[in-house]
């Protein structure tokens, strides 16, 4: 109360934060960009590929010229408002290379010309069948020539053609329909087509002699990027399953929508899977385009070079499946991947190495035979396969007596040795080694060194982190659980035993992808060199 009569006031105390209640939602405000912010972006998009600025300066230009026929008064009158139609096929056929201005091109005038032919002799017929039947004969003529276009752009063989119905369907309408009303008809048709003419010739005149861009210069270089990305990504990943002790898992939110910024391997297998629509659209600009650079002599194979990035394509999804591998839940223990490190880095390495060197052969144009470093990667891989045959005993977890199995490399595999087992027989003590703490092994009568080293090994790294064997002795435990106890230990060494045979798959598809830049490089007739 203030002490007036009559008056209340209510004093309401409001907290300092700003509380929702719930089940009232916050309106979801997007952040605005700062004007520094968004000219650093065009910067930094601008810098990454310089022919972009190129490539709209360019489009600007033909603009510029095309609009002088309108300025200009001589022009206007010969052709009067018409010449629209040369702006409209600039602004239409000009595209990024000069291949797909031709392809653009060809659509475009052909579409043209036989959409104008058609429509003179609609016009004719209609004229000639008098004023009550012209109009139906018009309409009836755009009714069938919309569905016959619309139809035939579907077809399969007719697919890389589907902007030339496109162009047919409107330039028959637009020229039919205004001719009907503007009166004279065929004039109205030839002077279109004379302005899109006139259009598509300055079009391809700034395009082609005004800093030109490729297509297939750019898809030579997106197959060597392929190659290096492929390399690169198969070295970053293999070392990070190498390297990689378990500490660190990546979060599950991330592993189901692939989303691994982190990781450049990952990124850059994934741009080489998702490459195979812009090689096939490089490649299909690239047959329009004349002799040119390097590419001097006419009907040039470039559709080996789509074939080359499927082959390629086909060895990343392998590359792939190793990034699965590393990122799996299930993991081999680390000091398991150690026992084999040596074998699988010379596997990689060499594989990496061979892709280079074809990277180098296809961006220099020259071939070499690649029969040693073929050879050399034959041979890693088969270090790695004999060594994975010769301790297959440590990819299970049975209780068979591996006495006859060759000695493992202990000191590779874990950080013990045969000295560690009687020192442990003297002292019966439980022992803590990484995250498991684990009882120290006493060798039993009977019982061979390799099975000591088996199960001392399981005992240092191992998922479940106790040993099934523990659980035997152990009465609370029902007896039908142990065999299914015991194939979930040995599955995580099988995870090790996947790596490798997805690694040795790989090694094998390169076979293929040899063969197919041999064939690129006969058929382009690059230059015969030497390998060292």
């Amino acid at each position: 109360m203030n002490g007036k009569k009559g008056s209340i006031r209510i004093d309401i105390c409001l907290p300092s934060n700003n509380v929702v209640p719930e089940g009232v939602k916050k309106p979801i405000t997007a952040e605005v960009p700062s004007p520094r912010k968004w000219l650093s972006d065009v910067w930094e998009f601008a810098r990454q590929d310089t022919n972009r600025v190129t490539f709209a300066l360019k489009v600007g230009l033909a603009c510029l010229l095309v609009s002088l026929l309108i300025l200009f008064r001589a022009p206007y009158d010969i052709f009067g408002t018409n010449i629209i139609w040369s702006i409209l096929t600039v602004a239409i056929m000009f595209e990024y290379t000069v291949g797909a201005t031709f392809n653009r091109g060809f659509n475009r005038a052909l579409g043209s010309l036989l959409a104008g032919g058609f429509a003179i002799v609609v016009i004719q017929v209609a004229m000639s069948s008098g004023h009550i039947a012209e109009p139906y004969i018009i309409g009836f003529s755009i009714f069938l020539i919309g569905a016959v276009t619309s139809f035939m752009k579907l077809w399969p063989s007719l697919v890389p053609y589907e902007y030339g119905f496109r162009v047919i369907l409107f330039t028959y309408c637009l020229i039919i329909v205004s001719g009907y009303r503007m009166g004279n008809p065929i004039r109205t048709a030839m002077d279109r087509l004379y302005s899109i003419a006139i259009g598509a010739l300055i079009a391809v005149l700034v395009n082609v002699l005004i800093c030109p861009i490729w297509a297939g210069e750019q898809l030579h270089k997106e197959l060597v990027n392929n190659f290096n990305s492929l390399a690169d990504s198969l070295e970053e990943c293999v070392k990070k399953y190498l390297s990689d002790d378990g500490s660190e898992h990546p979060d599950f939110s991330k592993t189901v929508m692939g989303d691994f910024l982190d990781e450049p391997a990952f990124r850059k297998c994934r741009a080489t899977l998702n490459s195979s629509a812009k090689l096939d659209s490089l490649a299909n600009s690239a047959k329009w385009e004349p002799p040119h650079g390097r590419f001097k002599h006419f009907f040039y194979p470039w559709a080996e070079y789509v074939k080359v990035g499927n082959v390629l394509r086909h060895c990343a999804y392998e590359v792939m499946a190793l990034h699965g591998c590393v990122n799996s839940e299930i993991q081999a223990p680390y000091n398991l991947r150690c026992a084999f490190q040596s074998e699988i880095l010379d596997a990689t390495n060499q594989a990496a190495e061979l892709l280079r060197s074809l990277a180098k052969d296809v961006n220099n144009m020259k071939w070499s035979l690649q029969t040693s470093l073929l050879k050399h990667v034959h041979v890693s891989t088969e270090r790695l396969q004999h060594s994975i045959d010769l301790h297959s005993y440590l990819f299970t977890a049975s209780n068979e007596d591996n006495s006859a199995k060759p000695q493992l490399k202990t000191s590779r595999v874990v950080s013990f040795n045969i000295k560690d087992f009687t020192k442990q027989s003297d002292q019966p003590e439980s022992k803590v080694t990484g995250n498991a703490t684990t009882k120290s092994v006493v060798p039993m009568q009977g019982e061979s060194y390799h099975e000591m080293m088996k199960r001392q090994q399981r005992r240092l790294h191992s998922w479940p982190s106790r040993e099934v064997d523990d659980f035997e002795d152990d009465g609370n435990v029902v007896s039908d659980m142990i065999p299914r106890m015991r194939a979930l230990e040995s599955t995580t060494a099988l995870s090790l035993a996947t790596f490798t045979s997805l690694l040795i798959e790989f090694v094998a598809r390169l076979d293929h992808l040899v063969e197919a830049v041999e064939k690129l490089a006969t058929m382009a007739r690059f230059k015969q060199q030497i390998a060292n």
